[in-house]
């Protein structure tokens, strides 16, 4: 089996080596070691190049597609190609997300992409309804929302054959408590989101259901944070600084202000996902475009419906995790762990998220400005 060797300044969620060397083997990673600790062993071998900062592979947990294509389909080659996109551009993980629409055409999107799945090209699904609230469905198409319905979660846990990883549900909604044990008891994380629901209401609805819970995009599909009516934003950092609990956190830029990131990372610190929400226009010039059964207009790269809502994003995630260092002032490593370990330890993706022996060979080459120069995914080289 050949074996590849990364030098460089390797950055991660648990810290920084500056000079170390990772050895991968097939699709894994074997050994990460300092320079000093590696060169010794080698005698007669040329000291590999150093190419800059190393990165873990990045891992969006909230993807609707990118490049034209996508995750809302029932052709299993477009949802490859939005994943191909976002392989290349770093994030050698994504989870493929569907939006609301009929039960039928849900359960036909979750049935494709459970072979995408299946082939690695994606890592596992997440449902974005239909059980939201209408008072915030935002891009999700209010025709289509319903109160929790056990047949149709049954349906769509059967399509994905496993694959199906997260859902997110309003937690008001009729019927909220039972889906919850439902997906919890079948290995899904409950995941809040698209919601209007009060402080209380919603803080309850996060006590872990099964192995935890997330909170889908913060502050985005839930009424603004308000000192006399703290609401889900408040309800969903206060469940993060305290219990085992996520924060998805949208860094486009456009989704929340730069402040309002500093404050997640301050409070919900090593709890939040840096995700993108992309949607299909991801990488592509504004135009027009659309999320499951909407149309969506992008003008200076910001994807909206028609009554002014913002639909999805256009952003990578390497994207995300540059806007948290250089405009929120995250620490780099925290920035790092927030679009790797943290994301993948969310949804329980065990073999992504770090540069360990025994992980899959994913990593990000960037430079000092954490531009992106490589990007090898499962020990293959990507760029």
């Amino acid at each position: 089996m050949n074996e590849l060797v990364l030098r460089g300044r390797i950055v991660s969620g648990g810290g920084v080596v500056d000079d170390a060397v990772v050895t991968v083997r097939g699709q894994r990673v074997v050994a990460v070691q300092a320079l000093s600790e590696w060169a010794p062993g080698q005698a007669g071998s040329e000291i590999p190049p150093f190419l800059g900062t190393v990165l873990p592979g990045l891992v969006d947990i909230h993807n609707h597609g990118g490049f034209g294509s996508r995750f809302d389909t029932r052709d299993p080659e477009e949802a490859r190609a939005a994943a191909r996109f976002h392989h290349r551009e770093g994030t050698t993980s994504v989870v493929a997300s569907v939006v609301t629409g009929p039960g039928d055409e849900m359960v036909a999107q979750v049935r494709a992409l459970a072979e995408v799945v299946a082939s690695g090209d994606v890592s596992a699904i997440h449902a974005e309804g239909p059980f939201l609230s209408v008072a915030r469905c935002g891009a999700q198409d209010p025709r289509f929302l319903i109160d929790p319905d056990i047949g149709l979660i049954e349906r769509l846990l059967a399509a994905g054959g496993g694959a199906v990883r997260m859902m997110t549900l309003a937690p008001e909604r009729t019927g909220f408590g039972e889906a919850a044990r439902v997906l919890s008891g079948n290995g899904v994380v409950v995941a809040l989101g698209h919601s209007d629901a009060s402080y209380t209401e919603f803080r309850a609805a996060l006590r872990p259901h099964g192995p935890g819970a997330v909170v889908t995009h913060l502050a985005n599909g839930m009424p603004p944070l308000h000192h006399r009516a703290p609401g889900p934003v408040a309800a969903g950092l206060v469940a993060a600084a305290d219990s085992d609990v996520y924060v998805e956190l949208i860094g486009d830029g456009v989704h929340v202000d730069a402040g309002f990131g500093a404050l997640a990372f301050a409070t919900a610190r090593g709890r939040v996902a840096l995700i993108t929400d992309a949607m299909q226009a991801a990488g592509l010039p504004d135009g027009d475009y659309r999320l499951g059964t909407q149309q969506v207009r992008v003008e200076n790269g910001t994807a909206r419906i028609a009554n002014g809502s913002i639909a999805g994003g256009t952003s990578t995630l390497l994207r995300c995790l540059r806007w948290a260092v250089r405009e929120c002032g995250v620490p780099l490593v925290d920035a790092v762990r927030a679009a790797t370990a943290t994301p993948a330890a969310a949804l329980g993706l065990t073999d992504v998220g770090d540069l360990r022996p025994g992980m899959f060979a994913d990593a990000v080459v960037v430079d000092d400005q954490l531009g992106l120069r490589r990007v090898l995914r499962q020990g293959q080289w990507l760029t």
